[in-house]
């Protein structure tokens, strides 16, 4: 379920915004608002587990998922929505945390790495299926709900999951549980959002001064975080974040390419389902089932990275994984611009294919590359800020992503116009239209056109749109039709232009992995079970 709801929520965000009038800045509310949560609350989310015990806090944290899923299947308007995936995200970081130290206490050594392996691969067939799924979810329509059962799905799943969690799994608590850290706690939610909210709504409301204050006020409550932690770390222990960590240069700087990596990839999963169906035009199972590609690669490049490339090559398996990324972009950004509206689900085959396997030799092997550069000791917490960083790229690449791909959008207006103009000139000639009402025509729909792409609310018909030349049917189709090419020209474009953002992105996260030693190899830590990670990154 938690996996699940990360990614099923991008192919149905066309299918939400329409029913939900949603403007652009809340449908990236809405893909935001979960991780945002899931990453403020992950580190205290362990500590609770530790403190009040595992089965305890995890039964809280399903129960609380379940009814934020279906408040989320039930909302009625996009406020409704992002507020309940918030509660959604904070309740997977009270269940997550918990399930790799129940398992360690149920299963004896030696059958404790298949339970693990069991557990790793649910949670990656979850996160890879969800986009297929959601677009299989929407176009099936159930019970006439449109986008609502990618949330209501959850509602069965979660019953049965609290009742056999409830007779089946065993307690266990931290014999020296760690003390919550309330103000670092505060601190860092405060940091995120005033980072993230300006991002977010900057555009929507014309970038006015408090934006730039917003965000400057980010960085002095991030460095009064810092400020706090190293205090805590000397008198009263148990940090929110332990910042001895930074004493090891690969990791720290492993860590921000590790941050860089979510932030351009977070972002991509957005763009590239506007860019189908709301671009192209195609339906949520047509853009879903395409998205099956690059699971596939996916799964092709974590299984080599991992078994064969990272035991032998080490690092530049991650650096070659950049690369490869950053070509599979670089191939989408080509095809996007050369066939524009064109664009064929099997053209996307080799751009997802490739961009799929250099995303799995990344995220496969990075997070055990990186724990071989800390202590044993501190393998733990180290896990779980490699899990929360992983979680606060994802929302900052949504954000980002938002400021540069509708900026753009509307900058790009007139380059679907002067694509579909000659063709429409071409009609008008034919039905015998005169040169002058030709002009006319034509000026009207480069404005609708224009106002279009300029629109926060997608929904909205702008008033250059309302005006018809008149009851002639057969040329409000020709404007439609060249309305809809135009579009998915000016997607396109601007689709290549911010995939151009996430290479410059990528090829830093390479060059940001050379500052792991030649010899760093796969490390695998047997945790305390009171220094457990949050989850395995999955693909």
């Amino acid at each position: 379920m938690d996996l699940l709801d990360v990614t099923i929520v991008n192919v149905a965000a066309p299918s939400i915004q329409n029913d939900l009038r949603a403007e652009y800045s809340q449908l990236e509310w809405i893909i935001a608002a979960y991780v945002l949560a899931f990453a403020a609350v992950l580190v205290t989310g362990g500590r609770l587990g530790d403190i009040y015990g595992r089965k305890r806090v995890f039964l809280v944290g399903i129960a609380g998922f379940t009814v934020a899923s279906a408040a989320c299947g039930l909302s009625g308007d996009a406020s409704m929505l992002i507020g309940a995936r918030f509660a959604q995200g904070a309740m997977a970081a009270l269940m997550v945390p918990q399930t790799l130290a129940i398992i360690r206490t149920t299963f004896p050594k030696s059958e404790r790495a298949k339970a693990v392996a069991i557990y790793s691969g649910v949670g990656g067939s979850a996160a890879a299926v969800g986009l297929s799924l959601g677009g299989l979810l929407v176009e099936w329509n159930l019970f006439d709900l449109s986008w609502r059962p990618i949330f209501l799905v959850n509602i069965p799943i979660g019953i049965i999951g609290f009742v056999a969690a409830a007779i089946v799994m065993k307690d266990s608590r931290s014999p020296a549980p760690p003390r919550l850290d309330f103000v670092g706690m505060a601190l860092a939610i405060g940091a995120i959002m005033l980072l993230v909210y300006p991002l977010t709504e900057g555009r929507r409301l014309d970038w006015p001064a408090w934006t730039f204050a917003m965000i400057a006020a980010a960085a002095l409550t991030f460095a009064a975080f810092v400020a706090y932690e190293r205090r805590r770390a000397r008198t009263a222990g148990s940090p929110l974040i332990d910042l001895d960590l930074f004493r090891s240069r690969p990791f720290a700087v492993g860590l921000g390419s590790w941050l860089l990596f979510w932030i351009g990839l977070g972002g991509f999963f957005l763009v590239w389902t506007l860019y189908m169906q709301a671009g192209l035009g195609w339906s949520p199972m047509r853009a879903g089932l395409t998205a099956v590609l690059f699971a596939v690669g996916a799964g092709i490049g974590a299984g080599t990275s991992v078994s064969v490339l990272a035991p032998r090559f080490g690092r530049r398996v991650l650096i070659l994984g950049g690369l490869v990324n950053a070509a599979g972009f670089g191939y989408y950004g080509w095809l996007a611009g050369h066939y524009g509206a064109d664009a064929t689900s099997p053209q996307m085959i080799a751009p997802l294919l490739l961009t799929g396997i250099g995303f799995g030799m990344i995220v496969a092997p990075t997070i055990d590359l990186l724990l071989g550069q800390v202590p044993a000791s501190e393998a733990g917490a180290a896990s779980g800020l490699l899990n929360t960083g992983q979680q606060l790229g994802t929302a900052l690449g949504v954000a980002l992503v938002g400021v540069v791909f509708f900026t753009q959008l509307d900058h790009d207006s007139a380059r679907g116009v002067e694509a579909v103009t000659p063709g429409i000139r071409a009609e008008l000639v034919t039905a015998g239209v005169p040169a002058p009402a030709q002009d006319q025509i034509i000026a009207r729909f480069r404005a609708c056109v224009q106002d279009r792409s300029a629109q926060l609310d997608p929904a909205a018909v702008p008033e250059s749109c309302r005006t018809t030349s008149g009851p002639d049917n057969q040329l409000n189709q020709l404007l439609s039709d060249a309305g809809a090419e135009a579009n998915a020209v000016n997607f396109a474009h601007t689709f290549r232009h911010t995939l151009g953002w996430g290479i410059g992105l990528l090829l830093l996260v390479a060059l940001g992995f050379l500052a792991l030693p030649r010899d760093a190899r796969l490390e695998e830590h047997d945790f305390d079970i009171d220094e457990i990670g949050p989850e395995p990154v999955s693909v």
